[in-house]
């Protein structure tokens, strides 16, 4: 076919300044283009990845003897030229070792046996083992009269490293081979990577005889090899390490022979051919590097951990002897299947897999082929876990391969057949791209080049036969093709476990979907698969899930199809049972809600968030179901958070004052209020779980909600009472008078009055506990929405005093009766609500009594810790941990609360700065007065802000108010995660940050409140 018509060099893509010159060098180019007879090979070379590259190498070439008859052969070995270019354009390596070994390039073309080879396995191996001088008739080195290699030391390295790169050239030219000549066969990746595991069992059985040849090991020593990993799986890179496990027999003084065997074995082929990885066999490193057989099977029945069970799915004998290596697969594999029936399976499985993912640096995270999201091990984790699950009663998903066993899944139906063959083509993609980089400098990466290395990722396109489209560039079309494959990973991984699941309890298939390509589990598979997936109940998920995709309904047809993902999101929640179940009423109860599932469908992050909360919380669903709106507050636009959901506190209490104050009677502004408070409540929590707020804005902006609360109320109560007989006005005490208010705070508070002209004490008083008393009644009703309960009990005389006194009453009372106590709860005291100058003239009241102008005498400092060490002893509930309980325990609230309040009794008269309500800031104000070290202030701010979170974690987790942390179980890991631990991680580890913090805080405390020493008894 003639091409030299409009035939130019940038046309080839060979824009190099010195192409022309090389070209014509070769004989292949002349002044008006390809010589005659050599319009293919210019053609096979503009074909090549990297042209100018190709062209350097094939210069280097011209320059062995062998090059005229190699020349001769391009001419009119088509196969040769679509090899030979698309190798040295791919791989500066194997360009490197053909120049070296220029005789090899008869490898590379076509000839009778390529076309007719005999086993690759049988083959490689004879072939390799001739290299080192073995008989490849003789049974496995390893084995009794095993091969033995004539060559040893340096001469066998060097031989065996040529051999195996003969071999490694000769595969990596037929998987090149179409991107050199569209017409010639394409090798799937999956049959290069068995071809390559097969090259790896020769190199290591090679290695053995070279080893066997040093040691000269005794007779009756038995040594096998196990390969592990992708070796084991025969789905082998161009580059890894080549995961291995020893096994020998006899045991006793032979197994130190052994030991030197096998090492010895690992250094021949790490210098000759790849590394040699032996840290899988049991205690990794620590561990002995041989054992006998019954060595292993002890290890494993007794101590092994979850993940070796899973490594040893991929088990297989690679090398060595070979009865050895079957009695090892045949006495371990039983204990491999029986592992999904441990406890925290999944857990654990999961774990590893967030651990690997949480090393990747974040800057190389998104260019991750094997470990990102969406890459290679997402669906080598997800096969390997559906194995272990149901491999425990069907054998038929036994393969150490991933796409073995995925197709076996989705034949046995334990994965839909349409997900299995999408979730194959994208791994297979995925590999060639793997592949293709690895090839380049047979370096071991799994990184794709920069988004700006635009050179880097045109050669990747071509070397993994990537054309443009019309629209892209290669490399647009590439980018697009990853980007394509990683989100269907990441979408099929989300929904492999559980769409299954789905058509096992649906009364009706899923829309669109036949039964040929959904997979359909059995009832007992359904539930062993719930349970493996961290699901308590199997049984009650299950009816979870027939009741909310059952029926022919809108809603439950996009249930059908939201699930499979809410599932997966659901699954790495510390709660899924109670997550499934909040999910379940929060569905029905908003099932005339048209927006609910459309939202949930069409926003993403809506979902995930959701799931996140509700497999967390108890207190997030019982406040969702009448208050939906929120949801809307979880979206994420263009990676911008919904301002709504961090709303400024004081906005927040304007709004809700504007709208009670509209309401025409009490009981309608209090519904309406306490409504508000619902829609509030919800989106702190919301937003606390989400690790939006710190928690002193969490505290800051329930405070406000409850201020506004409080005010509107009696607003609304004064507004219905026609003509008022007095001022009244609500003092905040406690945590509402200091903001600090929690989740499931009560409001502690002080009433006071003033009588409004002409009308005497008695009557006002009389007047004003009416109003109050109805005020409290409201707020604390039954309703739909969360009460909040007006605790009045701080109140002089306690329950037995009056509800409300005037200001004349509450000063004759503190000149005359005050305790230090009533002193140290007046120094949260704030006005809150109702009359305003009222407020104020009681704040000047008190301010004498709580700021005292002589600070506090060593004997009161001795009642109020006295007073202090009572609390301690006597409330703390029986059967509580002191160091884990969160209002009591050492360095909890109490402890450091009183440590501020004692600094403020004793020098707030002298000091104004320390005269507040807020325990952070009279801490900070004591520190900078020098009251305290800035160190120890530091630790009981922590203390406090620690506390103060798990307090808060407790109430979200539990739904009801707590103040002792859990000891175990889900709980603790749900208050873990609610404080920002990572879901699924070990929630010993905040425990320990929980003690240790707290601890700190403690010691402060008893220097700073005991006054103790380290002389002190």
């Amino acid at each position: 076919m003639e091409r030299r018509t409009g035939t130019s060099l940038a046309r080839l893509g060979l824009t190099g300044s010195t192409a022309g010159e090389t070209l014509r060098s070769l004989g292949w180019w002349d002044a008006d283009g390809p010589v005659a007879g050599c319009e293919q090979i210019m053609w096979a070379l503009a074909r090549s990845p990297d042209q100018e590259l190709a062209l350097r190498a094939v210069e280097r070439l011209s320059r062995t003897g062998p090059w005229p008859e190699i020349d001769r052969a391009l001419r009119t070995d088509r196969g040769l030229r679509g090899r030979l270019f698309a190798t040295l354009g791919s791989s500066t390596a194997l360009g490197d070792h053909l120049i070296t070994h220029p005789d090899r390039w008869r490898l590379l073309a076509d000839t009778a046996d390529r076309e007719n080879p005999p086993p690759d396995l049988a083959r490689r191996t004879a072939h390799l083992l001739r290299a080192v001088g073995a008989d490849p008739a003789a049974p496995p080195p390893g084995s009794a009269g095993g091969a033995r290699a004539r060559l040893t030391g340096a001469e066998a390295v060097g031989a065996l490293r040529t051999a195996y790169r003969d071999e490694l050239l000769g595969l990596a030219s037929a998987d090149l081979a179409a991107v050199g000549d569209p017409e010639l066969p394409v090798m799937e990746v999956d049959d290069v990577a068995a071809q390559l595991a097969d090259l790896a069992e020769a190199g290591l059985t090679a290695a053995l005889a070279i080893a066997v040849a040093e040691q000269e090991p005794a007779d009756e020593l038995r040594l096998a090899v196990i390969g592990m990993g992708k070796c084991g799986g025969r789905e082998l890179n161009y580059v890894s390490d080549v995961d291995v496990i020893f096994v020998a027999e006899p045991g006793g003084e032979l197994t130190q022979d052994a030991s030197k065997l096998a090492s010895r074995m690992m250094r021949i082929a790490g210098e000759a051919c790849f590394e040699v990885d032996a840290n899988l066999r049991p205690e990794g490193r620590q561990g002995a590097l041989v054992r006998t057989l019954d060595g292993h099977v002890t290890y494993y029945r007794r101590w092994a951990k979850t993940w070796e069970f899973q490594a040893l799915l991929k088990a297989r004998p690679v090398a060595g002897d070979p009865e050895l290596g079957k009695a090892y697969v045949a006495a371990l594999s039983p204990l491999v299947w029986q592992a999904s029936a441990r406890d925290d399976f999944v857990a654990e499985v999961q774990a590893m897999r967030r651990r690997v993912v949480d090393n990747i640096p974040s800057e190389k995270r998104e260019r991750e082929l094997k470990l990102g999201r969406g890459g290679l091990r997402d669906v080598e984790f997800a096969v390997q876990l559906l194995q272990l699950v149901h491999g425990r009663t069907d054998d038929t998903l036994h393969s150490p391969n991933t796409l073995e066993a995925l197709g076996e899944l989705a034949e046995g139906g334990y994965v839909g057949r349409d997900d299995g063959a999408n979730l194959a083509a994208s791994y297979r993609f995925l590999r060639l791209l793997e592949h293709r980089l690895q090839l380049q400098k047979l370096r071991r990466t799994h990184l794709l080049p920069a988004a700006g290395d635009t050179d880097a990722l045109r050669w990747l396109a071509r070397a993994a036969r990537i054309r443009p489209d019309g629209r892209r560039d290669v490399v647009g079309v590439l980018d697009a093709e990853w980007q394509r494959n990683s989100r269907r990973v990441s979408r099929l991984h989300e929904k492999l476990f559980y769409r299954p699941l789905l058509a096992a309890v649906s009364r009706l298939a899923t829309e669109g979907v036949d039964d040929t390509t959904d997979a359909a589990l059995s009832p007992d598979a359904a539930r062993a698969r719930l349970k493996a997936l961290g699901w308590a109940s199997p049984e009650g998920a299950l009816g979870h899930l027939r009741a909310l995709t059952g029926g022919v309904s809108r809603a439950a047809s996009i249930q059908r199809a939201l699930l499979p993902v809410l599932l997966d999101e659901l699954s790495h929640a510390p709660d899924p049972d109670r997550g499934l179940l909040a999910y379940r009423r929060v569905s029905e109860a908003l099932a005339s809600t048209p927006w609910y599932l459309r939202l949930l469908r069409d926003e993403g992050a809506v979902a995930q968030r959701l799931m996140i909360l509700l497999g967390t919380s108890a207190l997030v669903p019982d406040l969702l179901a009448r208050a939906p709106e929120v949801l809307r507050m979880l979206a994420i636009s263009s990676g911008v958070q919904s301002p709504e959901l961090t709303r400024d506190p004081v906005e927040v209490a304007v709004a809700l004052r504007a709208t009670v104050a509209r309401q025409p009677t009490p009981e309608a502004a209090v519904a309406s209020a306490r409504s508000y408070r619902r829609h509030e409540m919800l989106r702190i929590a919301c937003a606390d779980l989400l690790g939006l707020l710190e928690v002193d804005q969490v505290c800051a902006a329930l405070n406000s909600v409850n201020d506004a609360v409080l005010a509107s109320t009696l607003d609304a109560v004064l507004r219905a009472g026609g003509e008022p007989k007095a001022a009244i006005a609500v003092i905040g005490m406690g945590r509402l008078g200091g903001g600090e208010s929690s989740y499931g705070s009560d409001a502690d508070v002080l009433f006071v009055c003033r009588p409004a002209d002409g009308v005497d004490d008695h009557d006002a008083v009389k007047w004003a506990t009416a109003v109050v008393e109805r005020v409290r009644r409201l707020l604390g009703s039954p309703s739909p929405d969360p009460a909040l309960p007006v605790d009045a009990d701080l109140r002089p005389e306690g329950r037995s005093g009056p509800l409300v006194r005037t200001l004349a009453s509450y000063k004759g009372y503190y000149q005359r009766w005050a305790e230090t106590w009533e002193a140290q709860a007046l120094l949260r005291a704030r006005p809150i609500a109702g009359d305003r100058a009222l407020g104020r003239e009681f704040t000047a009241l008190i301010d004498p009594v709580r700021y005292p102008a002589d600070g506090l005498s060593d004997s009161a400092v001795a009642e109020i810790r006295r007073i202090k060490a009572r609390v301690d002893a006597e409330r703390l509930p029986r059967g509580a941990d002191r160091t884990t309980h969160t209002k009591l325990g050492h360095g909890g609230l109490a402890d450091v609360e009183w440590t501020v309040q004692l600094l403020q009794l004793q020098h707030a008269g002298d000091l104004p700065e320390l005269r507040t309500t807020s325990t952070l800031e009279g801490l900070r104000e004591a520190a900078e007065a020098g009251l305290v070290d800035a160190d120890d202030a530091r630790e009981l701010e922590e203390g406090w802000r620690t506390a103060t979170s798990a307090r808060n974690a407790i109430m979200l987790v539990r739904g009801k108010p707590g103040d002792q942390l859990p000891r175990s179980g889900r709980e603790l890991a749900a208050v873990a995660a609610a404080l920002g631990y990572p879901a699924g991680g070990d929630p010993g580890v905040f425990l320990d940050d929980y003690r240790r913090v707290t601890r700190r805080a403690r010691a402060v405390v008893e220097r700073v409140f005991y006054g103790w020493t380290e002389d002190s008894s």
